[in-house]
């Protein structure tokens, strides 16, 4: 990509983590962390790297998106709402019963959420689902699928790893977003995923690791896996937890914690000089 369109996805990135911060401090609930740090992976799918319409959800031919680590929704639907399938100030009524926008995404009544998500493991398997219905109507949608390196702990990501590999589902991209932490403390501590690109590797996946927070290496990334024939993709996206919060970033706290209003002010202006400065270039 050239400069521009990277500075644009740049932007976009950043609006996506002030509409997570805005999402969660209103609702005085949810996981901005995880949000914050699989924004540059979510704005990269659904900016240039998916086919879809938000003006045509449900279209048949649309490629299919599975936010497997469902919690991180605020993330999501940031993006969605900047891409254009409901107004951004759908984000302040987070969590608000009857509202929109639930703590995990709900496909029934959120336009562009192909799955709904939130027990760690299922999305996955729903993913594989999908990209196995796609061989088999003969369509040529893709599937992709972000989960967290923390839900990788559980077994059904492996069931799923084996079906899809044993059944060449080269129409699904799994992302493993690597930030290190979940809910109890670093990954490494509480299940010890790693070596997390070989475990794929040897459940027959084509594997790549990338710097998730470079679009560079994100594209590239992404075009590689379009090539790749006769077996599933999984791309290990190494991203900071918080990104560009500051008192955010590599804090295991704020997995599942609001700001309050000073906090929620401090983040605001952290991200307001990022675009700034983005905007300046």
């Amino acid at each position: 990509m050239n400069k521009t369109e990277k500075n644009q996805l740049q932007k976009l990135a950043c609006k996506v983590r002030m509409g997570v911060i805005e999402g969660v401090y209103n609702a005085k609930s949810g996981h901005p962390g995880g949000s914050l740090s699989a924004a540059d992976l979510f704005t990269y799918l659904y900016f240039k790297e998916m086919k879809i319409d938000p003006k045509n959800p449900k279209e048949e031919n649309r490629d299919r998106f599975v936010l497997s680590k469902g919690h991180c929704a605020p993330g999501l639907y940031a993006t969605l709402a900047l891409r254009g399938y409901f107004p951004m100030e759908e984000m302040k009524k987070l969590r608000h019963i009857g509202a929109m926008l639930q703590g995990h995404p709900d496909m029934k009544g959120t336009p562009g959420v192909d799955m709904s998500t939130g027990s760690l493991g299922q999305g996955v398997s729903a993913a594989c689902g999908m990209a196995a219905a796609g061989k088999m109507d003969h369509k040529d949608y893709r599937v992709y699928s972000i989960l967290g390196d923390g839900e990788i702990e559980e077994g059904q990501v492996w069931e799923a790893a084996m079906f899809a590999a044993h059944h060449k589902l080269d129409n699904l991209c799994l992302i493993v977003d690597n930030n290190g932490l979940q809910i109890d403390g670093s990954v490494a501590e509480v299940g010890g995923p790693e070596p997390i690109d070989e475990k794929f590797r040897s459940f027959g996946f084509d594997v790549q690791v990338i710097n998730g927070h470079d679009f560079d290496e994100i594209e590239a990334a992404f075009h590689h896996a379009r090539t790749v024939k006769g077996r599933p993709s999984a791309i290990i996206a190494k991203t900071v937890k918080g990104k560009d919060v500051s008192f955010m970033e590599n804090q295991v706290g704020w997995h599942g914690t609001a700001p309050n209003a000073e906090q929620y002010e401090t983040a605001m202006q952290d991200l307001n000089r990022v675009l700034s400065g983005l905007e300046a270039e």
